[in-house]
């Protein structure tokens, strides 16, 4: 890949004090310290990635502010609104946006070499309907995003805290299902997708028991169209690995 772009052209983050979540007791040892939606990894910034951050950061990476964001106003157009929450490396992200023009999505992840990867891809793409906000995805949601307003979420796999004792850890609880929930628009589509299938299993149950989201599947649903595969997928499911897909739409 070209470090050559073209001249033109953020389990969970810190639950509001409120929520049900907020009382959750720390693991031992561990203090007070408030449940995240991410957890920062060091990570090596490549000097494409670096290039793409300070050349179209400025233009597609927005400012997080505790106001509703006016998407018509960002994208330039009225149309179906998508938030991902945690893109990683944003490979998946820039294919989805590729492949749904019409569409227009706002990435949500605090890695700053994913931010400055996907920022590339927007430019070599040409991607005009993707725009990254680098900051908790709780907080964007609580304060940026409004009720109804999204035509759907996509969560791929998230951290699976692994140990028992790290699972009040998982991004996958009733708090933040209830919010993704309101800040949908009637028909509007959770789409998560886990290899870890205890988590899938928590997810099924989480999720499930959410009265304002309907499961479009008598349980996990086959993988959309439009979730392309992840490179890791791949290697996973040649060696006989799953993966998990559910989908729901609110009601």
């Amino acid at each position: 890949m070209s470090d050559d772009l073209p001249q033109t052209l953020p389990l969970p983050l810190a639950l509001p004090a409120d929520g049900p979540a907020a009382a959750a007791a720390p693991a031992p040892g561990e203090g007070h310290r408030p449940i995240r939606s991410f957890v920062l990894r060091a990570g090596r910034m490549g000097s494409g990635q670096a290039r793409a951050l300070t050349e179209l950061g400025p233009r597609f990476v927005l400012p997080y502010a505790p106001l509703p964001l006016d998407a018509a106003a960002v994208f330039g157009r009225q149309a179906p609104l998508v938030l991902e929450i945690g893109f990683g490396m944003g490979d998946a992200t820039a294919q989805i946006a590729a492949a749904r023009p019409d569409t227009d999505f706002i990435g949500c992840e605090v890695h700053e070499p994913g931010v400055g990867a996907l920022l590339r891809q927007i430019g070599e793409r040409g991607l005009s309907n993707l725009r990254i906000l680098q900051h908790d995805a709780v907080e964007v949601l609580e304060h940026m995003v409004a009720p109804g307003s999204l035509a759907g979420i996509h969560l791929f796999f998230p951290d699976p805290w692994h140990k028992k004792k790290h699972h009040k850890r998982r991004l996958v609880q009733p708090a933040l299902i209830a919010r993704l929930a309101t800040r949908l628009a009637p028909g509007g589509t959770l789409h998560c997708a886990t290899d870890w299938q205890p988590y899938a299993q928590q997810m099924l149950a989480v999720i499930g028991a959410e009265p304002l989201l309907a499961n479009t599947a008598p349980g996990y649903a086959t993988r959309p169209d439009y979730r392309p595969l992840t490179k890791f997928e791949n290697r996973g499911l040649k060696l006989g690995h799953g993966v998990w897909d559910l989908v729901f739409t609110r009601r």
